[in-house]
Order: structure tokens, then sequence, then C-alpha cells
């Protein structure tokens, strides 16, 4: 077969197109998408939850629920029809216990004529998410209750916290924990970071967040508004059992009045709530611009390690082209990871899963449950002591979105847009004199490193910082919103970032200019795109 950037013709065109520019364009695309189609489909493991006879572990939030924790079986199954046929009709005539929608389920159909099919991903990067009674998840829902508890407190006061330390106690002693440890402690400092190149490095907010930039003529802080502080929901089981159902509250997040810079997790889950799902990486090319990046060594536009002195880019390898290809690969991004949460692994949300510790301590049985130290953990019996129930506070009146968890929409399409803004950029380019906002989130100060312990000490880069702002965003949502698991975060930036290598692979036959770029992935290798 011809090679993935080939213009050699196909054996048969009927009709026959005519020769030049045309069957040029058209043999590239054949031959591009020729080799896509042929490369083996992953195996797609799932974590064996979805044959509990009561689906306890299963997402079907929206669809009738029969009593508190348990969905009804024939809405079930009508639902369950519903993904095995991939009909609109069939999705239009579900059981819904309430008037709230389903987001988009049919998005997990959607065919794209660049990069692989959605259902070309699969192991290693979305592994089968944790189990109801595994150790992984015991450990995931406790990191989710330490999360909400300390959600009104700013990260660069963690070090304080006596609610920090705790948390940081409790999970270093937690089997299967997937965070960042240092001398095989969790420390305050390290909570609720991601644990890719560079992310436990300086500040736990990325410069791509911190540093002021201008969209146009239109200076850009990068103060956002948030949500007022202590202000929770679903903490009783009237109002989680009538989200559970799709049925609204009638509460409504409560606006602080003034932007302030991104400083805690609340700050964080609000930015998430109502985001352009690219939106933090197109603000990252406006950094990376502003402050002077330059493009990746390999772009042809660089020669001899100096900007080319004939020619530069624009509608390709410039501004033009980087900002229109983010938009491009965040979509391909969001339909694959649809792909994932309805056909392959329906996993259920964070507050379901706590919806499994209230109602097992009040005498409901369900088919699995959580491990034992779950129910004796100091973060549940610190949540029951603030709220009253050990329902899992949540920052939005709704809870999670309407479609199932893993792996997140946020960090598909963070690994994605990041893994597109590595190929562009210089990755290894270091960010100096980094900033953080005061734990009010009303000013930027300098982030001195002689003031924080060693092993938070380090130049900040490009690539380290692209990993920390994708976390940032899909943790913001996740963990800091409560209705993601870690795991959902961190495979779905690693299948994002596989999105965007195979997206990659044919954008790149599209370019005259003849290139070799080299960026580093996600777990540290060298990735090379290449149309010679």
């Amino acid at each position: 077969m011809p090679s993935i950037c080939s213009n050699t013709p196909p054996a048969a065109c009927a009709p026959p197109i005519p020769a030049g520019r045309i069957l040029d364009n058209f043999s590239r695309r054949f031959n591009t998408a020729t080799a896509q189609a042929i490369q083996p489909v992953p195996p797609q493991p799932t974590n064996g939850d979805e044959a509990l006879p009561d689906k306890c572990g299963t997402y079907t939030k929206c669809i009738k629920q029969a009593s508190f924790g348990k969905v009804d079986l024939p809405a079930y199954t009508q639902f369950r029809a519903a993904i095995n046929s991939g009909n609109f009709a069939d999705f239009q005539a579900l059981t819904f216990g309430g008037s709230r929608t389903l987001n988009n389920p049919m998005g997990s159909y959607a065919y794209s004529f660049v990069g692989a099919d959605a259902s070309q991903f699969g192991a290693p990067e979305v592994p089968a998410p944790p189990a109801v009674a595994s150790e992984e998840y015991a450990t995931e829902l406790i990191d989710l209750y330490w999360c909400s508890l300390l959600r009104d407190v700013a990260f660069s006061d963690y070090h304080n916290n006596p609610v920090a330390h705790d948390a940081a106690k409790e999970l270093t002693n937690s089997a299967e924990y997937k965070g960042p440890k240092h001398n095989g402690k969790v420390t305050p400092e390290l909570l609720f970071r991601g644990n890719y190149p560079g992310e436990a490095i300086g500040p736990y907010i990325s410069q791509f967040f911190a540093t002021p930039t201008n969209l146009g003529a239109l200076p850009f802080s990068q103060q956002y508004i948030t949500y007022k502080a202590n202000v929770d929901y679903m903490t009783d089981l009237g109002s989680w059992w009538a989200v559970q159902n799709g049925v609204g509250t009638g509460f409504t997040n409560q606006k602080l009045p003034a932007p302030v810079y991104l400083h805690d997790g609340r700050g964080l889950a609000a930015y998430t709530h109502v985001d352009e799902l690219y939106q933090a990486y197109f603000t990252a090319y406006l950094v990376l611009g502003s402050t002077g990046v330059p493009v990746n060594p390999g772009s042809p536009y660089v020669v001899g390690g100096l900007p080319s002195k004939k020619q530069n880019g624009f509608g390709t390898f410039g501004g033009p082209d980087f900002a229109a290809v983010l938009a491009q690969v965040a979509k391909l991004a969001l339909n694959t990871v649809w792909y994932q949460k309805f056909v392959v692994h329906l996993r259920h949300r964070p507050e379901s899963g706590a919806g499994l510790i209230h109602l097992i301590n009040r005498g409901t049985t369900f088919d699995a449950q959580p491990l034992p130290r779950v129910f004796n953990s100091h973060a549940v019996q610190q949540s029951v002591s603030k709220y009253g129930s050990d329902l899992l506070s949540q920052p939005f009146p709704e809870g999670s979105p309407a479609h199932p968890a893993y792996p997140t929409g946020h960090g598909a399409v963070g690994g994605a847009c990041i893994t597109i803004l590595k190929f562009f950029f210089d990755g290894d380019y270091v960010l100096y004199a980094p900033q953080e906002s005061s734990a009010d989130g009303t000013t930027l100060t300098p982030w001195d490193p002689m003031q924080h312990p060693d092993y938070l000490r380090g130049n900040l880069t490009v690539n380290g910082e692209l990993n920390k702002l994708a976390h940032n965003v899909t943790f913001g949502h996740g963990l800091h919103g409560g209705i993601h698991w870690r795991s959902d975060s961190d495979w779905s930036m690693t299948l994002g970032e596989a999105v965007a290598i195979r997206f990659l692979q044919d954008l790149a036959c599209t370019y005259k200019e003849p290139f070799s770029i080299t960026f580093t992935k996600l777990d540290g290798a060298p990735q090379t795109i290449t149309n010679m």
C-alpha cells in the first residue's frame, strides 16, 4: 500500500477523476483514509459492573428510577437497546423520570473524515475503569470526598490547612492511589494534581491560566466569575433523588459579583461549568504567542535553528492554522470520548457512588458495594459532620451532566488540544517568572520556589504547564466539581492524545511544506509526525 501521505491514485476510479491537483487531493484523502481504516481495533475492556442485575454501578441518570439507587429495569433495557442500535428514534422513545434530556448520545456514533474512527480506540489508552467493589474505586471515592471538603480553600493555603493534612494522610495509606507522591507520601501541596511530567512542579494552577494575554486588541486578564463559597447542593436525599430522575431542584448557582483569578477548587469547577471545551487551550495559544514562545524546532519555517528569512507560516504553520486546528481536533476528541462513554463503558457518576454509601448505611442492599474502608473513611465522617449526610456535596444544583462518567469530555479535549500545541510550539521552552493568585483571587503574585518544598522546585516548561493545564480543567470539572472520578480524567487525556496523533498523521498530508516534527507525549516518550 502507498505511504500514508502518498498521492498515488487508487487502482480504479469510477467515474475517472481528471488528472492534476484534484486527483492529487483525492488520492491523498483515499490513501490516508485507507491507512487509518486498516489499523487493528484495540481491545475495549470494561469493568463488568453492567452485568450486576440491579445496575448499581452503571450510568442510569435521567432514566426512570424504580426506588432510591435502583433504576427501573424495563426502562434500562430500553436504554441499552437504544445504545446497541444507535438509532435516533430509539433514544426518542426512552422512558425518563423527569424532564431533563440525555446529553447527545447520538454524538457517540458521529463519523469523522480525518484521523481514526471513534471505534478504533481502546486499551492501553483507555483501560477498564475501576469496578465498584475494587480498591481503586474506594480510593477514588475517598479522594472525591476530601476534594469536596477543600473546595473553598485556596490551593496556596493547602500546606497550612488541617483538612488538607488529614486528606494527605488518608490518601497516603489508600491502596491504588494514582496521584503524585513525594518519598512515598501524599503531601498537602500534591493533593489533586495530575501525575504527568511537570505537573508536580510549581503552583497548582498552570501558568496558562495565570498569565494575562490579549485576544486581538481585547485585553484578557484571566479573571473569571466564580460561585459563592460554602453553597453546595445535593446533600439531602430528596434533592439527590430528584436529580437522579432528571427532575430539577429549583436551585441556581450564586455568582460572585466580581471576577477573580483562579485560586481554589470552586473557581475551577465554576470555570468548567460554562466553558467552551477548547477555551483553555485557545487561551493557552494566545499566551504562547503573547509571551514569545518559539514554534516547534521541527517547523518547516525554522531553518538552522532560526526563523526562515524568506517566508513565514500563516494559513499553514501560522496563527490562523494553530487556532483552527485546536477547534477541529476538539470536536473529533469529543465525539470519540462519547463513543467510549455510551457504547463501551456506561460508568456511573460519583454522586451515584456516594449514593450507595448513604443508602447502604440506611439499610438498602445492592448487588455490589464499595469496600468497607470507604464507610470508615475520615473524609466521609467529616462530610457527615459538615452536611448531615454521607452524600457527596456538589457545586452544581443539577450535579453531573446527563451522560456517563468515563472518560471525561473535558479531559479528552484537553489531551487532544495540548498535543496540538506541543506539535506547533517548543515544548521544552522554559516559562520564567511564574505567578500564582493570592489566596482571595484578587491579585497575581510571583511564585517564589524558595518558599516551597524542594520537590515543587524546578523549571516550568511549556510541556509541563500544558499537562498541568489539561488536568486543571478536567480535575476542575471532575474532582473539584464532584462529577468525575480521577481515572476518568487521567485516561481521557491519554485518549485525547491518541486521537490527536491519528489526526495529525492525516493533517500532515495536507501540508505542502516538507517537515518532521517531534514532541513529547504524556508518558514522556517522543512522537514524530512527518510527511516526508
